[in-house]
């Protein structure tokens, strides 16, 4: 994640994006769509791990437990498929 951060601040900082059409035909390119999507996917996979672990520490009713844990997944999974379905529509 701290690769993609970096190489897109330096992209930022050397060739910024002077309207929204540059700014598309920027993430449009495959190679920045797929770096797109895997930064989000380990981004909501961090998230998952350290929400995961902050529940199982102070939800003790394994019951709530469950559930909070299955509202989070979906929430994590529904955030993932929101990303990519943006990254699908824009136009190459």
């Amino acid at each position: 994640m701290l690769v993609f951060v970096v190489v897109v601040l330096l992209h930022f900082v050397f060739d910024p994006p002077r309207s929204h059409g540059a700014w598309q035909g920027w993430v449009s390119k495959p190679e920045v769509g797929v770096a797109i999507l895997v930064f989000f996917g380990a981004l909501l996979v961090h998230a998952w791990v350290g929400l995961r672990d902050v529940i199982l520490d102070y939800v003790q009713p394994v019951a709530v437990r469950a559930t909070v844990l299955a509202l989070l997944g979906f929430a994590l999974v529904a955030l993932g498929v929101w990303v990519a379905g943006i990254l699908w529509r824009i136009p190459a």
